[in-house]
């Protein structure tokens, strides 16, 4: 029974980090339109944080948490909420959402790098196909003449691409943590302390606060989705799948996201996709594949 109900927490998880944070490029776009991408940030991962660690103590789930933990926290924090998520929506002002998704897909490529330094293993040939796929597919994304065009457009893709690194990092870095075993409470921190330092940086950059009661009902619907739907549940899914899958599973996420971002972004904010963008998507995501469902040694 416990078995059967380990694969069904399982199986939702996936389906949250796979089609809830693909609709959250959008979300984005539509937030950082308006709002100072890090004042965005400190609200969205604060009142997220507060809510879960409050929903936990309803539950009377233990809040405890040792020296090591935090400071684990802390980076981790800093790794996915700080750089990896924040700092990649700040160069969203300069992308489209469908775009920007498809940097993200490099994901599973960068777990495997980061993944082979540290164990000091050679890539076999199955990865090395797909390094090479995915090399090949994000030349062919970035060349495209309607993204040079645009200004700051290889500003927006170096910074985001640092960006998937610093995640990535987090992703084999949490998988090995020392964390407070409920995955709730634990997001929740991670959220919290996630939100004080972005909100440190938006004072710091002197960013424009405002009001949520004067912000467009699109940006206050797309905050509350992002909070509800992109914080609370998907990252806590997110962090309970680190703990419960091989890394490389997990960041298979990478190639269902774009797929979502792009048809979003399509047909919500008329972006548009060209041809070259389309084959630039297929050549790099059978390239994450090819990385994603190699067998394990």
């Amino acid at each position: 029974m416990f078995f059967k109900t380990s694969r069904i927490l399982i199986v939702i998880a996936f389906f949250a980090i796979y089609i809830i944070w693909g609709s959250t490029y959008l979300l984005n776009k539509v937030v950082v339109s308006e709002l100072p991408p890090f004042f965005l940030a400190s609200i969205r991962f604060l009142t997220a944080g507060i809510s879960m660690i409050t929903i936990a103590a309803i539950l009377k789930v233990d809040l405890s948490i040792s020296k090591k933990q935090l400071l684990n926290t802390v980076i981790i924090s800093f790794l996915f909420l700080v750089y990896g998520n924040s700092v990649f929506v700040w160069a969203l002002q300069y992308l489209s959402s469908g775009f920007s998704s498809l940097i993200a897909s490099t994901q599973p490529l960068f777990v495997l790098i980061i993944m082979k330094i540290i164990d000091r293993k050679p890539l076999k040939l199955r990865s090395l196909i797909g390094v090479f796929l995915g090399v090949v597919g994000m030349c062919l994304l970035i060349s495209q003449r309607e993204i040079t065009a645009t200004e700051n457009s290889f500003l927006g893709i170096a910074v985001m691409l640092t960006c998937v690194l610093s995640w990535s990092y987090g992703s084999v870095f949490v998988s090995k943590a020392s964390l407070p075993k409920n995955y709730l409470v634990s997001a929740g921190y991670q959220m919290i302390i996630g939100g004080l330092i972005q909100m440190v940086i938006s004072i710091s950059l002197q960013e424009t606060w405002s009001s949520p009661s004067d912000w467009s009902s699109n940006v206050q619907l797309s905050m509350l989705l992002l909070v509800i739907f992109g914080g609370i549940i998907a990252f806590t899914a997110f962090n309970y799948l680190l703990k419960k899958v091989a890394t490389e599973k997990v960041a298979t996420s990478a190639y269902v996201n774009p797929i979502i971002a792009l048809f979003m972004g399509w047909y919500f904010l008329d972006e548009k996709l060209t041809t070259q963008s389309i084959v630039a998507s297929i050549v790099l995501l059978t390239g994450v594949y090819f990385i994603a469902s190699r067998k394990r040694t």
